[in-house]
């Protein structure tokens, strides 16, 4: 009699009752669910199912791309000695944000696969603070690198980092994000909503209210704006540190009638200190051009044409956001030099093949000396 009756709320499995009619987004949820769900969504078809099971697919990947790179991140960098410095602890911060951006994936997987907002309010909120907090993290633990990076290089003799020192900046990036996680979970200021396909969520940049603006407007100074221009300001300084640094040796090595005024020794050294900063600037990159189109999403959704912001469209920037969560520790593992010294004595299998500079440095000693000796 259920079947028959149409002024009755609808039931989930209404969807293979009624699988040949198309329906909008959230036909098959009821009032509880829906007061959650901003109306701009509502008036779009629901997908193909094959899209869904698609994304599915798409975020196992990523699942499994991330908590394997993250995670041999976390235990190398957390376990090495060698690797024990104030400068990796934001590595590991890093790598622990990418690893909770990703650690949300089974609320995407299980909506996905059952093709809807199947996980209810509860699953929204736990997807969305995580994606908040590991987001956030991920900015200012980029500007944090940025700032390190930049003191090592531009000030090579008092500019490093102490390890008090770059745990209370950690402490900081925290105390940082934390407040733009709290107030839209309790929707103080704020809220968490489903978007696109209603099987992701994140805060409302739909609702046109004043209070609405404010507060996307303020995160995206805050979440955006404010790690973007750090990054940017260190590393332009970098750059123009380096190149300066090159033209002074060559000048000086000119005038002197010589190749090159640098011993092996150093160019190790400093080949190791580039790789790094190169390193640190891919992975700043990666977080510029995956959060730009988050942010030109949210900003369009409260200031723009509304009209852009189709499913489809709003479900491509949170791809960005998660791709990079899987990128960024296989960047470290390629650039990294005492890291991927590290993992080649703990994983041999994986072949990588990585000298060690000390032993270079001591063959190179003894290759030196030796014709002293003879002498």
């Amino acid at each position: 009699m259920d079947a028959l009756n149409w002024t009755s709320d609808p039931h989930y499995d209404a969807r293979i009752m009624d699988s040949g009619i198309p329906h909008n987004l959230g036909w098959n949820l009821g009032p509880e669910d829906l007061i959650h769900i901003p109306e701009h969504w509502l008036i779009y078809p629901e997908p193909d199912k094959s899209l869904h099971l698609l994304l599915g697919m798409v975020y196992v990947f990523f699942f499994l791309a991330s908590m394997i790179g993250n995670g041999l991140v976390l235990w190398v960098f957390t376990t090495a000695k060698s690797l024990r410095t104030a400068s990796n602890m934001f590595v590991v911060n890093l790598a622990f944000c990418d690893f909770m951006m990703m650690l949300k994936a089974p609320v995407f997987l299980y909506n996905s696969f059952h093709y809807g907002f199947a996980s209810g309010y509860l699953g929204c909120q736990i997807f969305a603070g995580m994606g908040t907090l590991s987001g956030l993290g991920q900015g200012m633990s980029n500007a944090a690198i940025a700032y390190d990076r930049y003191t090592t290089i531009t000030r090579p003799f008092d500019g490093k980092l102490t390890r008090t020192k770059a745990m209370m900046m950690i402490l900081f990036i925290w105390f940082y994000v934390v407040p733009w996680t709290v107030l839209p979970a309790l929707e103080v200021w704020g809220r968490f909503v489903p978007e696109g396909f209603l099987t992701a969520c994140t805060v409302d940049y739909l609702t046109r209210s004043f209070d609405n603006r404010l507060f996307i407007g303020t995160l995206f100074t805050f979440a955006y704006v404010i790690p973007m221009l750090m990054i940017i300001y260190f590393y332009s300084h970098i750059v123009s540190k380096v190149f300066s640094h090159e033209k002074a040796l060559r000048e000086q090595a000119k005038k002197m009638n010589v190749e090159s005024l640098r011993a092996n020794q150093n160019q190790n050294a400093e080949s190791a200190e580039l790789r790094i900063a190169k390193a640190a600037i891919t992975i700043c990159f990666l977080f510029v051009t995956s959060w730009t189109p988050y942010a030109v999403l949210a900003l369009i959704g409260v200031f723009g044409d509304q009209s852009l912001l189709t499913p489809g469209v709003s479900m491509i920037p949170a791809l960005n956001c998660k791709l990079v969560a899987c990128i960024d520790p296989y960047v470290y593992a390629i650039s990294h030099p005492k890291f991927r010294l590290e993992l080649q004595k703990r994983l041999p299998w994986l072949a990588i093949k990585e000298k060690d500079a000390s032993d270079t440095q001591s063959v190179a000693t003894e290759h030196t000396s030796t014709p002293q000796a003879t002498t």
